[in-house]
């Protein structure tokens, strides 16, 4: 029986993919975590072999954790089950330490096969990620297709944050960070951008939330 720790801030889905995993023969349930720092407890305790990770946490980023868990425990597994849009979040994930990513509107038969491929050592992301990830290794292409592509993970973890409502000090706090330091990401943000002013970044990030939902 392979270990699975399930990591989501949202309670029905934890129990929607405990009850998937227990009912096969395979795999099994040995925690599960609703932020980052409860996830890092529950992996040194539990020593799963494979974590799903959702990007958005009650106290950090999905991303962070990525990194956390493959800098202590490089042996686990890990695949990123979110409804963030996959073209502009599986790479990022895969360079932070993932092994696979797949949204969470699959069907259960999907998710099930795509734990199993990254628990057989395999990465896992949809052809038309693959295609896009192998057109780039070929072709050498190193522009961005989208404008947030320039943004650091950290970055665009704030951008979504202000355009999920979050005050500076909102965000400082989810992230543990100081006022001072979002500051310097939200001035950041509007120079890659090219975004005149906080209003616009508000704009913008609100658009951008809108419509990836």
């Amino acid at each position: 029986m392979h270990r699975v720790l399930i990591v989501d801030d949202h309670p029905l889905v934890r129990q929607g993919l405990s009850d998937s995993l227990n009912r096969t023969e395979d795999l099994c349930v040995c925690g599960e975590a609703e932020g980052l720092m409860s996830a890092l407890t529950v992996v040194r305790e539990t020593n799963p072999a494979l974590v799903t990770i959702d990007l958005g946490l009650t106290d950090g980023s999905g991303l962070e954790l990525i990194k956390e868990i493959k800098a202590v425990h490089p042996e686990v597994r890990i695949l990123v089950l979110s409804m963030q849009d996959e073209s502009l979040y599986a790479e990022r994930c895969l360079r932070a330490g993932a092994d696979g990513f797949i949204g969470k509107d699959e069907p259960p038969e999907r998710i099930l096969a795509a734990i199993r491929t990254v628990l057989a050592g395999r990465v896992h992301v949809s052809p038309e990620q693959a295609s896009r990830m192998l057109n780039r290794a070929i072709r050498g292409r190193k522009e961005s297709t989208s404008p947030l592509d320039l943004l650091t993970d950290r970055e665009l973890e704030v951008f979504s944050l202000i355009g999920n409502g979050l005050t500076t000090r909102q965000i400082a706090e989810k992230l543990d960070l100081s006022p001072k330091t979002i500051e310097s990401y939200r001035e950041n943000i509007k120079s890659k951008l090219d975004l005149e002013n906080a209003i616009r970044l508000q704009q913008r990030a609100v658009q951008w939330v809108i419509e990836k939902a």
